[in-house]
């Protein structure tokens, strides 16, 4: 028998998949099922950003990239920042990567080994958890509590470092709760770091640009104390509809940015040519779709909420971001997996259950309302008729 390196039994992996799968295998038996389980956007990607990538194709950029991404790109990513944060980035510490997954990868594994710990969201996606194990550091979970509208507590987060902490990871707004923290709360934390200039903070803002209710995007980079210490997460899956496209960056502090190339040459050399132009495109490009979706998005996002709190049973906060709701479920008097397993396979409704997120996602289910208005409301019935 082989035998695999011991790294291996410690990753996990991202549920949401499995259930994507599981669905797909029921409908291909002929079963009605609605998808509110992936975190994708039902829109297609704007026609300017896949001409884009059309045209340079034709236009034979087929070869080898910068391994940190096409300088045009990364000066474009620091121009978008400026625009929408009014920060000044230097485009040499931007990192483009085939995906944000990337990014958190080679933060945790430039500061995860044995004897490390990281903090980290709990609930929380699930390859924040998966990775820190992977890399042989001490995952210590954050708890994100439904009466603190699932935003982290500065206080709380602040009493868990330890002389082991090498790295924070944090998430707002926030997957799978639909969570934003405050700045009030951002700023406490700040103040506290203080005392901790040697820590790493991993700022995931893959949606900071879906905030309701006039909410405004507070980013760790907005704070020139600790910019040293931050890399930012962000890319383009979500707010531009192409998660399939695979495209991301990292915004590294200066002391890290060479070594995070080194990682990016060792692990995937470089980003696909016509991606990186579809990505200016969408930068530089009308932003008429953007604001389409999230509008789409604001209009399910109230309806989930109003609709899931007329079920016996279940009831739900509403979110302030993203494009989930993750509402209660302790009522119904199951636990999360099954419900799940149960309302896919009996209701034809895949969701996904809080504990994917964590262990502190017991008596919840993650709800995305990334599907039409008429597929919510008939999935949402469903799940009526199901527990009554």
């Amino acid at each position: 028998m082989l035998k695999t390196a011991a790294g291996l039994e410690r990753i996990g992996t991202e549920s949401a998949f499995e259930v994507l799968a599981r669905a797909k295998a029921l409908e291909d038996q002929g079963r009605s099922i609605i998808n509110l389980g992936i975190g994708q956007p039902d829109f297609q990607t704007a026609e300017h950003i896949v001409e884009a990538a059309v045209k340079a194709l034709r236009d034979g950029h087929h070869g080898y990239t910068p391994a940190g991404g096409l300088p045009v790109l990364r000066r474009a990513v620091s121009a978008d920042i400026e625009k929408r944060l009014g920060l000044a980035v230097d485009p040499d510490r931007v990192l483009v990567v085939p995906g944000g997954k990337v990014t958190m990868f080679f933060a945790v594994l430039m500061f995860g080994e044995p004897g490390a710990e990281i903090i980290y969201p709990n609930p929380g996606f699930p390859i924040y958890e998966s990775i820190i194990a992977f890399s042989g550091a001490t995952p210590v979970p954050l708890p994100l509590k439904e009466e603190n509208a699932f935003a982290f507590s500065a206080e709380d987060l602040l009493s868990r470092i330890t002389p082991r902490t090498r790295l924070i990871i944090l998430n707002s707004p926030a997957n799978p709760t639909g969570g934003v923290t405050p700045k009030e709360e951002v700023d406490k934390l700040v103040a506290g770091l203080a005392a901790h200039p040697d820590i790493a903070l991993l700022s995931d803002e893959i949606y900071g640009q879906m905030l309701y209710d006039g909410r405004r995007h507070a980013s760790l980079l907005d704070y020139p104390q600790i910019r040293e210490q931050v890399i930012l997460l962000d890319g383009w899956s979500k707010t531009y509809a192409m998660t399939g496209w695979r495209l991301g960056y990292g915004i590294w502090p200066a002391a890290l940015i060479e070594k995070v190339t080194r990682l990016a040459i060792n692990c995937h050399s470089c980003v696909n040519a016509p991606t990186q132009f579809a990505g200016i495109a969408a930068l530089e490009g009308p932003q008429d779709a953007v604001g389409t979706m999230v509008a789409a998005f604001d209009e399910r996002r109230r309806f989930v909420h109003k609709t899931l709190n007329e079920i016996p049973g279940i009831s739900c906060i509403e979110p302030a971001g993203a494009f989930y709701a993750f509402p209660n479920i302790s009522g119904t008097g199951v636990d999360a997996k099954s419900l799940e397993v149960r309302l896919l396979e009996e209701a034809g409704v895949a969701t996904i259950a809080g504990t994917s997120f964590g262990k502190h996602g017991e008596g919840y289910l993650r709800i995305s309302y990334a599907n039409s208005l008429e597929n919510i409301a008939e999935a949402l019935q469903r799940i009526r008729n199901f527990l009554a």
